[in-house]
């Protein structure tokens, strides 16, 4: 079969010596070639990048130097907090801490723990899962995948530094402010 595209490709070229048509002629059949390759990995292409983008990109740990230090040496630190605020204290800091120090101890398999809250936030948020996948980003670059999930959270609004609990009470406080501010309602007198 590729032989035949290529002779006909071939004797398209033979036919006209002008540069346009042979120009038009290598067009088409390198579009050809990019639709094929498109068509086969677009399911993975359209999976990787179906959402909102994150507001912090993967690679971007300068902008939150204590978390990357903090991080770097002590990576189970920042997953028990981020564990913490995407369980809505369901799970303490303390306890996701000590799963992802006993994971990492036993096996280096904290990527399995770690890709679930990952996954988890990508969904809560909307979130693409890119640039790669979810487990590849925990394998590869841990840190850098939990300074990334720990940004996100502080940018929405979510620091994971505070602990749930604080992170409730600063919405509490926040919805009290809102509603003293507010204006009342437009009232109409009645007779």
């Amino acid at each position: 079969m590729a032989d035949l595209e290529i002779a006909e490709h071939k004797e398209t070229l033979k036919q006209s010596d002008e540069p346009a048509t042979v120009i038009a002629a290598a067009e088409h059949q390198v579009g050809e070639n990019c639709l094929q390759d498109l068509s086969s990995s677009s399911s993975v292409y359209e999976h990787l990048m179906f959402g909102r983008p994150w507001t912090t990109g993967l690679f971007d740990c300068q902008e939150d130097r204590r978390n990357a230090i903090i991080t770097a040496f002590f990576p189970c630190v920042t997953f028990g907090q981020i564990a913490e605020v995407l369980s809505e204290g369901n799970t303490s800091c303390r306890s996701g801490c000590l799963i992802y120090f006993s994971m990492m101890l036993a096996s280096y398999s904290q990527w399995i723990m770690s890709t679930e809250y990952r996954t988890k936030l990508r969904k809560k948020h909307d979130l693409e899962e890119g640039p790669c996948t979810d487990v590849a980003s925990h394998i590869f670059c841990p840190c850098c995948s939990l300074c990334q999930e720990f940004r996100e959270l502080k940018n929405r609004g979510f620091d994971p530094a505070l602990g749930w609990s604080k992170i409730l009470v600063q919405e509490l406080e926040r919805r009290e402010h809102d509603q003293l501010v507010t204006a009342p309602q437009e009232q109409v007198m009645t007779k």
